[in-house]
């Protein structure tokens, strides 16, 4: 009965220090992004109305591909470093995590460099999915693959 009492503990510090992370994620990318993200996602106009012609497409692929990619880092990092202490573990889990956040900022900010236009405003600008989004959630994911290869 222990096992299990201290294994559902191990889970609520993974699920909650993991949950903080994403939640650092998706504001990290609001910052790198003009307005408010949950503005763009949720579809508000200039009057505070929501409508299914305000909201950007774009910055659903983008952030999704961003959150993604963290996550995919947080679970590499406590699957392998799970049968450690909880602390470090955590320890770990907190460490790549911000480590995956800085390099998916870092890489957002390439690709706005190398590539026409402001890559910001593309990803909140209403409408269809602009082909830079789709790039720009690659790069994305394509960050979160090479973290989580660099702790397994």
């Amino acid at each position: 009965m222990t096992d299990l009492l201290n294994a559902l503990f191990h889970a609520v510090a993974y699920a909650l220090v993991g949950g903080a992370m994403l939640v650092a994620a998706y504001y990290v990318l609001d910052l790198a992004t003009p307005g408010h993200l949950g503005t763009h996602l949720r579809g508000v106009d200039e009057n505070g109305m929501e409508s299914v012609h305000a909201h950007s497409r774009s910055a659903g692929v983008v952030t999704s591909a961003w959150l993604l990619s963290n996550a995919a880092v947080l679970f590499t990092a406590i699957w392998t470093n799970g049968e450690t202490s909880l602390g470090w573990a955590l320890g770990w889990t907190v460490a790549f995590g911000v480590v995956g956040i800085v390099l998916n900022t870092i890489m957002f900010f390439a690709i706005e460099a190398i590539t026409p236009g402001s890559l910001r405003t593309i990803v909140t600008e209403p409408g269809p999915v602009r082909p830079l989004a789709y790039v720009a959630a690659s790069v994305a994911v394509s960050v979160g693959a090479i973290v989580c290869a660099s702790i397994a």
